[in-house]
């Protein structure tokens, strides 16, 4: 009996990475390095990627997406970010919000919503942070309060809002009940609209203003804002699920779209680990020293077997959490582990990579320097490692009680 050939995509999986995988090679690498440069929204390619149905990919064909799964997802949300993290970032928040309506949504939004975010018409933004409470998410400030029209008046601060200006849907968690306890049965997520690209926004949005982006060390040309709410007025039916279903329901869906996202930090991890490795064996092999190519020194060499290893790991470990997430069961864990072990292995093979590069990595005609700016920015988003190693230990105990 002949053995079947192995494969760890399916035919439409390959034929979708291998098309992002194009896509990547002749529109995102030749162009990131301009537009990091001038930091700016590189509008271009992200009008390709509607073209490409890239915002619609975990969207149900009903509501005119792909319908396609998480593994496949993140197999994409990969060979973006090996040519640039910030392209995936254009996706990321505006994945988790297609999340967040496909799951908790009620049926008006998501016909309201869902259509229009599958092409790319508009996009989404997530906001969980403020400027004061970092990695304390319960400790969250900005607050609704309900006003005898009916409409709910949000007040306060959010903080790194990716796509935070030119979305046109925030999908953000509020306090709106102070009293409660445990104090995250107190939290909102409400679907606040607003006007893309505005940052003074007016009539029905009045009361939301986007300061300037953040200036960053990498991650440019997707941009990075504050959002200030101050008497923002949001209709009762754009609470997540509508308020019957969803007042107070807030923390536990965002806590379960940061599963998704947390998947989808890792797949980010693994392209930036991949693309380094690629420059590494290129570089290696083209520099010479002391008469040969670097890449026959064995010191070079032990690099590059590091390096191919955690990229090869890291993989593995975001394919099972996406996969475990597919099959319905509870991936917090495994997501958390992805999470960490890849964004820990995107800094450690950029870092490799740029030494390999000896003095060139330092300049800004090698592509390594922006992956080196790039690559800290996975430590830090969607939970950082201190965070990712609490929950992998609190979940491990659960899981292994006594």
């Amino acid at each position: 009996m002949a053995a079947a050939t192995y494969s760890e995509k399916t035919d439409e999986q390959k034929a979708i990475c291998e098309m992002v995988r194009q896509f990547a090679d002749e529109q995102i690498l030749p162009n990131a390095e301009h537009y990091d440069a001038v930091d700016e929204f590189p509008e271009p390619i992200v009008e390709q990627m509607k073209e490409l149905g890239l915002f619609g990919v975990t969207i149900p064909e009903e509501y005119g997406g792909m319908g396609l799964d998480l593994t496949t997802y993140v197999m994409i949300v990969e060979e973006l970010s090996r040519g640039w993290i910030s392209i995936s970032g254009i996706v990321n928040t505006h994945f988790i919000g297609s999340y967040l309506l496909m799951k908790f949504g009620s049926e008006e939004q998501k016909q309201k919503y869902l259509p229009r975010m599958a092409t790319g018409e508009i996009r989404a933004a997530f906001s969980l942070s403020e400027p004061e409470l970092g990695s304390d998410v319960q400790a969250i400030k900005t607050s609704a309060r309900k006003g005898d029209d009916g409409r709910w008046e949000i007040n306060g601060q959010k903080m790194w809002v990716t796509n935070g200006l030119l979305s046109s849907l925030v999908f953000v968690l509020v306090k709106t009940d102070p009293d409660a306890d445990p104090r995250h049965k107190g939290f909102t997520c409400f679907i606040a609209e607003k006007e893309p690209g505005v940052s003074q926004n007016t009539g029905d949005y009045a009361g939301l203003t986007v300061p300037p982006k953040i200036k960053k060390l990498g991650y440019k040309g997707v941009e990075s804002t504050e959002l200030v709410f101050d008497g923002y007025k949001c209709p009762a039916e754009n609470i997540l699920g509508g308020e019957e279903a969803g007042l107070n329901k807030g923390f536990a869906q965002m806590m379960d779209a940061l599963e998704v996202g947390r998947a989808n930090v890792a797949a980010r991890g693994v392209g930036i680990a991949q693309r380094a490795l690629e420059l590494a064996l290129r570089y290696s092999q083209e520099r010479k020293a002391f008469g040969k190519p670097i890449a026959q020194h064995q010191a070079i060499q032990f690099k590059l077997a590091d390096m191919a290893t955690q990229v090869e790991a890291a993989r593995l470990l975001t394919l099972r959490a996406a996969r475990l997430k597919d099959a319905g069961e509870r991936s917090d864990l495994e997501a958390g582990m992805a999470k960490l072990f890849a964004s820990e292995a995107g800094r450690y093979c950029v870092e490799e990579s740029f030494r390999i590069h000896g003095g060139y990595g330092y300049s800004k005609e090698y592509e390594i320097e922006r992956l080196y700016r790039d690559a800290p920015l996975l430590l830090i988003g969607e939970g950082t490692s201190e965070i990712q190693r609490m929950v992998i230990g609190r979940k491990l105990l659960q899981r292994h009680k006594l």
